[in-house]
Parts: C-alpha cells; sequence; structure tokens
C-alpha cells in the first residue's frame, strides 16, 4: 500500500495531508479492514470496516490512562468474559428492523430466537474511508457506507463523521451520522437499536456498575427507557473506577430520547422505540423516510475518571448542546 492511501472494498482514498510530528490524535491504516487512533501517544482505539464484519465498529475503548472500558468479546476470547450478544461490538450503530431487515442483530450464523426483529440479516457496507485528518486538538475520520439487504441492494447511504479529541484526562469522540433514503425506508417499533456501547463486563451493573441519567435517576430499573438528555455508565476496570457517558444532541430527532441499558452491559440510545419501553404510550413508534429523504444524529461519547461528579457531566452536556446550533 503506499504511503497515505487507504484501500478497502475495492475503494482507495487518499489521507487528508501527512501526519504532522506535533499531532496528538493520530490515524494509521492497518491492512484494508481498519484504521488505528491514537491520542496523546496512547492507543484510544480502532475503527473496523471490513468485510469480516455485517456493521462498522470502533474497539475497544479506553480511558486517557489506558484502561479498556469496552468487553473485548467477540473480537477476542478472554476466560471468564461474559459471551452473549456476539453482535455487540465496542461502540456501533444498528437497527433491529428496517424494512423488515435486521441490521442489528446481523451476525453470520448467528441465531435470531426474538419474534421481534427479523431473521433477514442486512450488512453495513464500507463505499469509502473519503478522509483521514489527524490534528494536534482534534482529528476525524469520514466514511461513507451503504445499508444493503441480504441480496445487496441498497436501503439506504450513511456518511459518518468521527471526531476524536486529544484531551488530559478524557477521551472524548464525536459522531456525526446522517442517513439518506434511496427509497421508502421504514424503521420499525423495536427497542432493538441504535446507537450503542458493550461496556466492560467488570463496569457492568451486575457487577456493581451504576448507569445515571441527567433527570438523576439510577439503576435499571429507573433508567431504562426512560426518556433523558444523557445517560453515565460507570464501574471499576482493573480495580479503577471510570465511567462513560453518551450525550443525545437536542437537534436529534426525538430528543430526548429512549435509553436501551441493561445491567448485563448493553448501553445504547434508540430515538424510534416506544412501545418496548411504553406499552401504554400514545404516540407512534418508528420513523419513516422518503425516497431521497435525510435524517441526521449526532452524539457525543466521554470517556472520563468514575468520580467525576454529576454537575461537572451537567456541564459537559451544556457545551455539548450549544455545539452546531
Amino acid at each position: 500500500m503506499a504511503p497515505g492511501v487507504l484501500c478497502a472494498w475495492a475503494v482507495c482514498v487518499t489521507m487528508a495531508a501527512p501526519i504532522p510530528a506535533t499531532a496528538q490524535v493520530e490515524f494509521k491504516a492497518e491492512g484494508t479492514d481498519h484504521v488505528s487512533i491514537r491520542i496523546n501517544g496512547q492507543s484510544f482505539s480502532d475503527f473496523y470496516f471490513g468485510t469480516s464484519y455485517p456493521k462498522p465498529f470502533l474497539a475497544p475503548l479506553r480511558s486517557a490512562n489506558g484502561l479498556i472500558v469496552t468487553r473485548k468479546y467477540p473480537m477476542e476470547s478472554v476466560e471468564g468474559e461474559s459471551r452473549d450478544h456476539p453482535h455487540h461490538r465496542g461502540l456501533w450503530i444498528g437497527y433491529g428492523n428496517v424494512n423488515g431487515v435486521n441490521f442489528w442483530e446481523n451476525e453470520i450464523n448467528v441465531p435470531n430466537t426474538d419474534a421481534e426483529t427479523p431473521k433477514r440479516q442486512g450488512r453495513i457496507v464500507l463505499r469509502g474511508v473519503t478522509g483521514l485528518k489527524p490534528g494536534q486538538k482534534s482529528g476525524t475520520i469520514t466514511a461513507a457506507f451503504e445499508w444493503q439487504r441480504p441480496e445487496g441492494t441498497t436501503l439506504m447511504d450513511e456518511r459518518r463523521l468521527m471526531t476524536f479529541y486529544a484531551d488530559a484526562e478524557t477521551r472524548t469522540v464525536d459522531i456525526d451520522a446522517t442517513f439518506t433514503a434511496k427509497e421508502r425506508v421504514q424503521f420499525a417499533d423495536t427497542k432493538e437499536g441504535f446507537f450503542a456501547i458493550r461496556v466492560a463486563d467488570s463496569m457492568s451493573g451486575k457487577n456493581g456498575g451504576l448507569m445515571t441519567n441527567s433527570e438523576g435517576a439510577q439503576t435499571e430499573k429507573n433508567v431504562w427507557g426512560r426518556r433523558a438528555d444523557w445517560v453515565d455508565y460507570d464501574g471499576v476496570v482493573e480495580g479503577q473506577k471510570v465511567g462513560i457517558v453518551v450525550f443525545d444532541h437536542p437537534q436529534n430527532y426525538r430528543h430526548p430520547p429512549p435509553w436501551h441499558v441493561r445491567d448485563y452491559g448493553l448501553f445504547a440510545v434508540n430515538p424510534f422505540g416506544v412501545k418496548d419501553f411504553e406499552p401504554k404510550a400514545a404516540e407512534q413508534g418508528g420513523r419513516e423516510l422518503a425516497p431521497g429523504a435525510s435524517m441526521r444524529f449526532r452524539y457525543r461519547v466521554v470517556v472520563h475518571p468514575g468520580d467525576t461528579p454529576e454537575k461537572k457531566i451537567a456541564d459537559w452536556y451544556s457545551e455539548y448542546a450549544r455545539k452546531g446550533k
């Protein structure tokens, strides 16, 4: 591979610029299936998009002091680690029912026992990494994807911009994704989606972790299915307190959204689900896009020390909410 060129799925793009010697956010193409991300000289994550994976994902996520805060399975098999839900890979975007196609439980040869989601498994296919831009304070990856049926026809296009920040005590990534329908697209009303993280086992609620939302509610019983601006999931990794907070941008569809957050380690925000979260709600769930119509979603993820006060997290959210208005 020539220097500065990334090739994947027969698509080759030139990096935006050579990585400057003083860059604090750096990217490196690793073969044809992923890009490594380094912040302040340390590994933060890898962005996977190759043909071996049915949807792109970031994994693992690390704290500023190098703690891995996401589950390693199924990318790695670690003794004693949980092995449920093999479709939960690091940080990803997916949905359980789009025009009768499952973009959530879409690992090959994984049996689908949930009557709520279709058995037809779709793929989110890379069409090009259109930009890798390192920088001193932040760096960006821009990529284009197609959400495809099993037979290969495209339901919608996705453009994803990821911005990584070179902070000293936290690790922050912004995800800005725009979806454009190629035909009429219907996101069904299901809990299985949409923007998600699988936290490390030791951080999970079942192992002593704690989830807290922007309304002050805590534990799965009081956070799952409730609407909130943000949710924080904290716990212990290798004896140290650490947390992950996800912010929903106020301009996102159906803000503030319901949260699909579980004690076993799933950490997801779902703007389309209603009936599973609020069975008696009069509101209609799901969303339809006409051919050519687009919708945009923005999220911020912050990996932070676990003793960060809620007031500080709320201040971070206020700052984020003003961004892009």
